[in-house]
């Protein structure tokens, strides 16, 4: 049986190569904390590890970092997914299955701001669709604080404003 740091590594890469949107790093931890496989401190060094070793794709913005499997992790997943064993497979597809709506959501509302370099700010708001970006809106405000509003209304709001959107342009 291969070590533990390694089924959890393994795991990771297969959690990520089954979803075709990224996952959070809040995402993968419940996975693991549910399951009582491991601790909270154990998943943020394989994820660590992983990334270092260029087998997934960290982005980190104000609220989180979401993660994504690169070729190379597809190819290492595809040469050891023997490791994993049944029971880790199945936990995995249940857990993704259980919460693939709550997943998809929160990795498809995505709000982050930026110090642009003549001392505004620039909040980018999107909404991913299944293939590509539904919308992708910068826009430039005064303070961190209007930033920092704009990023939590654009997760409450934003199927409203890119209704307001589509409405106001297409007449």
């Amino acid at each position: 049986m291969a070590e533990p740091f390694t089924i959890y590594k393994l795991t990771i890469l297969n959690m990520l190569d089954m979803v075709d949107f990224p996952l959070t790093n809040a995402q993968i931890s419940q996975f693991f904390l549910e399951q009582e496989y491991t601790d909270y401190f154990r998943v943020q060094q394989v994820l660590s590890d992983l990334s270092d070793a260029g087998l997934i794709r960290a982005a980190t913005t104000h609220q989180n970092t979401q993660y994504a499997i690169t070729a190379a992790g597809r190819e290492t997943l595809y040469f050891f997914r023997d490791k994993i064993s049944d029971a880790i497979e199945h936990d995995t597809v249940a857990y993704l299955e259980k919460n693939r709506f709550e997943l998809r959501s929160v990795n498809s509302v995505l709000a982050d701001y930026y110090r642009t370099p003549n001392r505004d700010y620039a909040v980018r708001c999107q909404l991913r669709g299944r293939e590509a970006d539904v919308i992708d809106l910068t826009l430039t405000v005064k303070s961190r604080e209007q930033a920092e509003a704009i990023c939590g209304n654009w997760k409450k709001k934003n199927e409203d404003v890119y209704s307001y959107l589509m409405d106001m342009l297409l007449q």
